[in-house]
Order: structure tokens, then sequence, then C-alpha cells
């Protein structure tokens, strides 16, 4: 008996405005970045509102040219709610579009693997369902910004 797939529900798009990565150095489990996240939109059927300033976007760039990430950062809602938000995931791609990527050059989408799974904190009861379900996000890097389709699993 063959199982259906997951549904996936839109959710929105988060599209970050960041600033250029702060490169600390290679380490022992490779290179480590950090990029600002100076704002942006979060829109969509289920969710609007801002991303304010102040967020980040901590990866290492491992020996085998795959980006770990872990995006921090605070949506305001359009009716006001502040929402807490962490998406981890990986990049990677193509050696020579991994090093296109990391230079803030473009690259096209298609040709990239970038998958996150955002998780949600909010202390409004009325979007408490940002707690209750798993996401998964599918990102796309710009050159001044980073965008992801956010899923409910």
């Amino acid at each position: 008996m063959a199982e259906d797939p997951p549904r996936l529900d839109f959710v929105g798009t988060v599209e970050a405005e960041v600033a250029a990565p702060l490169v600390i150095g290679a380490g022992a489990t490779g290179e480590r970045r950090v990029v600002p996240i100076l704002g942006g939109r979060m829109s969509g059927p289920k969710l609007e509102g801002e991303i304010l300033p102040g967020g980040a976007d901590f990866q290492l760039i491992r020996p085998d040219g795959v980006a770990e990430i872990e995006a921090r950062y605070t949506l305001r809602l359009s009716d006001g709610v502040l929402v807490y938000v962490v998406n981890r995931g990986l990049r990677h791609a193509a050696p020579e579009d991994m090093a296109r990527l990391l230079r803030g050059e473009p690259v096209p989408p298609e040709r990239v693997y970038f998958r996150t799974a955002p998780a949600f904190e909010t202390a409004s009861p009325a979007h408490a369902w940002l707690q209750r379900g798993l996401f998964v996000g599918f990102g796309e890097r710009r050159p001044a910004s980073v965008l992801v389709r956010v899923f409910a699993v």
C-alpha cells in the first residue's frame, strides 16, 4: 500500500534584506560567517508583517562546501504581534556556484539546494498555531537579500 506524500500548506514568503557577511574566518570545523539581517517582509496567506532589523544569519561553511545556516530574527505581524524566528538549514551547490554565492554574486536558484526548518515562538494566543506545527522553507540567496518560501507540513 503506497503512502500519500505529505501535504504542504503555503504560509508565506520571507524576504530578508541582508548586509555583507562578517567573515570570522576558518576554524576547526570550517569558515564561520555572520550575515546581519537589516529588515524585510513576511507576506502570504497566513502571515503578514515586517522583519525587524537586528537579526543575523550565523553560518558555518564546512570543508565539504555545505553551508550550515541558522538565522535568528523577529517578525512584527500586521496585528502588532511579535514572533521570534529561528530558521536552521543547509545550502549547497556545485563548488563554482558556492564560490559565486559566497562572493555575493547571483546564482540561479535551481542550481542551489537551500532548505530550512523555521521554528516560531510567540506569546500571542491568536498565533499559537505557529508553535504547534512543523515548517519547511525553500530558500533562494540573492546578492542583497534572502527569499524563503515557508510551508506548514
